[in-house]
């Protein structure tokens, strides 16, 4: 490979589960300037293996030889179904083990523009952010393809994801179109990364808690021939769930355990006078105790508006938005790709 992308090494990871007919046009189409593609085919039932397989050794065998990476496509396969986000996982910790300093993902399921991927690494490798997402929700323009019903639910999940995470300036957090620096997959503990649909809600705490700076690019939505495996019967509960426990986790971690913080008293204030509020009310006979619910609701009210507006202003340089994609262009490189940068 005679390409680096401004002295970073670059990798993509394409998860795949039944994209048979999709997923060897993902990778032909990945960018020359990306070192290594790691393709995990995720258990699937149909020819999605077989394919991955055809085009890997087809696109190896026209790449030319040295260099720091023996072949540019890595074939990679789970035996059994683990998730997009077990995946993921999967292609994140062989990219930490190859030491590549940014690694992108790109689904295969051909929703992802190549020609994106650009403005998506550019915040990383400028070190201006150590996890960069897509967010459909920006520009006005490009949530013309997003159906309503999906538009309403980005919605509540992103405000969901935001109290969960600490990211207040973040949006559309089931974007899948993200990149990752070798920072950030050495502190984030991607060893213990949430397996399914709500891998990005649950890396999204992780950061938080190992202090990454995370921004927010545009990404156009992109809806083709891809069929949806996400089940909302189940998903709805696991995620709600998972963003709870990720909350929690949060709070124990980083504003107990490590830097003890008075939000957490307030946050919880604001849920000890619920309850005993929704107590009072059940049990109330009068009006006096009904009154005297109202007001411990009242106070816990203004328990959880004073905890979320410092949980808000505590993390606030840690997430960035870009209103536009900028997209610097790619360096020849005469000989080896560059070597990846050590992280402090």
């Amino acid at each position: 490979m005679g390409v680096t992308y401004d002295g970073a090494t670059v990798a993509v990871v394409v998860p795949a589960y039944n994209e048979s007919g999709l997923v060897g046009g993902v990778i032909e189409t990945v960018p020359d300037y990306v070192d290594r593609v790691y393709v995990v085919e995720d258990g699937s039932t149909d020819d999605t293996w077989a394919e991955i397989r055809t085009t890997a050794k087809r696109i190896n065998a026209e790449s030319p030889s040295g260099g720091e990476f023996d072949r540019r496509v890595v074939p990679i396969r789970h035996e059994e179904n683990r998730g997009v986000g077990g995946a993921i996982k999967t292609g994140y910790l062989a990219a930490r083990d190859d030491r590549i300093d940014v690694t992108a993902v790109m689904g295969g399921d051909a929703q992802m523009r190549p020609e994106l991927l650009a403005g998506v690494i550019d915040p990383i490798v400028a070190d201006e952010a150590d996890y960069v997402k897509g967010n459909r929700l920006l520009n006005a323009d490009h949530r013309e393809g997003m159906p309503r019903f999906r538009y309403v639910g980005n919605r509540i999940l992103t405000w969901l994801t935001r109290i969960a995470s600490g990211y207040w300036t973040i949006g559309d957090p089931q974007n899948g179109y993200t990149a990752i620096s070798l920072h950030a997959l050495e502190t984030a503990g991607i060893e213990e990364m949430y397996e399914y649909y709500g891998y990005c809600n649950d890396l999204l705490v992780r950061c938080n808690v190992a202090g990454l700076r995370v921004m927010d690019v545009p990404r156009p939505a992109n809806y083709g021939e891809e069929e949806s495996h996400i089940d909302y019967r189940s998903y709805v509960p696991k995620v709600s769930v998972m963003l709870f426990r990720g909350f929690l986790r949060r709070l124990w971690r980083k504003h107990v355990r490590a830097d003890p913080h008075p939000m957490v008293g307030l946050y919880g204030a604001s849920a000890a006078g619920a309850l005993y509020a929704a107590h009072r009310a059940v049990r109330s006979e009068g009006t006096s105790g009904l009154g005297r619910a109202a007001v411990v609701l009242l106070t816990a009210g203004l328990c959880l508006v004073a905890a979320l507006t410092l949980d808000r202003n505590h993390d606030a340089a840690l997430g960035r938005r870009r209103e536009t994609l900028q997209r610097p262009e790619p360096t020849e490189s005469a000989s080896t790709p560059a070597t990846p940068v050590e992280q402090d």
